[in-house]
């Protein structure tokens, strides 16, 4: 291999290819579950670096792994452990190119860190939506690769709505300029959403660019305890038909999952008592201040006198408001401090989120006393992070190897029966591959075969990843 890293350090200089020394960054996952070893960490600056990087890898037929943030969640964005695989980090590509305020657009390197693109946004008096607990570290061009999701999807959308154009280096090392800010643009195939949700499989997303909104006159955050999830689907509707657009945040936690947060993260306040269910609520207004809380107060009055809700706190600043979303951002790290789990992100009808959770449980504990679930998730658009924890006591390590594999067969047998999908914004990656294959239609898989091997013929994108 000293031709390929010969091409490799020609095309982005020495001191961007890594082949030795500790690259556990790289090669290790957010969750600590997958752990590769990489030919190579290449970092390109430049589109034309990521052209020159890819040409060499099909000029060796070596493999190749984009990698931006590596915040996810299904062991998509590191080497497996042969390695023989270039670990193509985007870190470096990470510049806004271009923001046009008149067009309410964005344009910026798939390694911007979407914070920073939230906040050039701002700067220029706009909004960019797409809000995760991971934003401070996730990289633009990952959030689309997988078509992430987040707390505002209910009113934004995915990051696929979000998204106008790509600049994408195909598997065959061309430039596909598809950045553009056109609204309306049906000039042949959407090459776009082919690329946004495909994990790197197809090719490398190396800029976009975004749709920006204008931002809200104020918004309004509060915390509901609800005493059953049903009531929490009731909240949701009468949110809807008070507050319509205005709605942006609808997001749902369990007891089991805030009780983990008290013990593992004690200075996270929580401002209600711990109820089954407690509902963050999040609206936002075109009016101002006065009218948002006007509307917020009458909403919530109307939810207690229909005893659809039990308690409830209005945040009174700016600072409540984030200190109410750090609550629900926090259930992931304290699960993490509680040792290795079983995630599920799954997607349902909003009608039968309910009995989708009745029957999961019911079955889960016939199967798996004392199994703790940790669910949270965002209501709003059907996403729940139906999480399974090891019972009190019990080695989380152990009990994951021994029962992983039936419990998402269980969890995901109840979701096809109610109409839902066993991956709503984590992706497939490799910890869902085969389910993929169970789960969806021959004739789906066999068509995206077709386009794998069509846009990547010597299969050497991010292989064994989705397909």
């Amino acid at each position: 291999m000293t031709a390929l890293l010969d091409a490799l350090r020609a095309a982005v200089g020495a001191a961007q290819v890594l082949s030795a020394g500790d690259l556990t960054p790289y090669e290790r996952d957010w969750r600590g579950r997958w752990r590769g070893k990489a030919l190579a960490v290449v970092r390109p600056a430049s589109t034309e670096e990521v052209q020159s990087v890819v040409r060499a890898c099909v000029a060796h037929r070596t493999p190749l792994v984009a990698q931006g943030g590596n915040t996810g969640l299904v062991g998509g964005s590191v080497p497996d452990a042969s390695g023989t695989q270039v670990l193509l980090s985007l870190a470096r590509l990470d510049r806004i190119r271009d923001i046009d305020a008149d067009n309410q657009t964005l344009t910026a390197e798939a390694g911007c860190v979407l914070q920073r693109v939230q906040q050039a946004a701002d700067a220029a008096g706009l909004l960019f939506p797409l809000s995760l607990a991971a934003e401070g570290s996730c990289t633009i061009g990952g959030n689309l690769a997988t078509n992430a999701g987040g707390t505002q999807v209910l009113r934004y959308g995915n990051a696929r709505e979000l998204c106008l154009g790509l600049e994408v280096v195909t598997a065959s090392g061309e430039v596909w300029p598809g950045l553009c800010g056109l609204r309306k643009d049906n000039t042949g195939y959407d090459l776009r959403d082919l690329y946004i949700g495909s994990e790197g499989t197809l090719g490398v997303i190396t800029a976009a660019t975004l749709k920006l909104y204008p931002k809200p006159a104020a918004v309004m955050t509060a915390l509901a305890a609800c005493s059953s999830l049903p009531d929490c689907v009731a909240l949701l509707a009468l949110a809807r038909a008070r507050a319509d657009a205005a709605l942006t945040g609808f997001e749902v936690m369990n007891a089991a999952s805030l009780a983990l947060v008290r013990h593992h993260l004690p200075d996270v306040a929580q401002p209600l008592a711990l109820a089954p269910w407690t509902v963050l609520v999040e609206l936002s207004d075109s009016e101002g201040e006065a009218h948002a809380r006007a509307g917020f107060e009458s909403l919530l009055e109307a939810a207690l006198e229909r005893g659809v809700i039990a308690d409830a706190a209005l945040a009174e600043s700016i600072a409540q408001a984030n200190a109410m979303w750090h609550v629900r951002e926090s259930i992931p790290p304290a699960q993490n401090r509680e040792g290795q789990n079983i995630k599920h992100d799954v997607a349902l009808p909003i009608s039968r989120v309910a009995a989708f959770c009745d029957a999961t449980d019911a079955a889960l504990e016939r199967t798996y006393p004392g199994a703790r679930r940790i669910v949270f998730g965002h209501l709003g658009d059907g996403n729940l992070h139906y999480n399974l924890q090891a019972p009190e006591g019990a080695d989380a390590h152990r009990f994951l190897a021994e029962h992983e594999a039936d419990m998402n067969l269980l969890v995901h047998d109840i979701v096809a029966a109610h109409g839902g999908s066993i991956s709503a914004e984590h992706g497939i990656g490799v910890l869902r591959r085969d389910e993929l294959v169970r789960r969806e239609p021959p004739v789906a898989i066999a068509l995206m075969r077709e386009i794998k091997r069509a846009l990547d013929p010597f299969g050497l994108m991010n292989p064994g990843r989705v397909l």
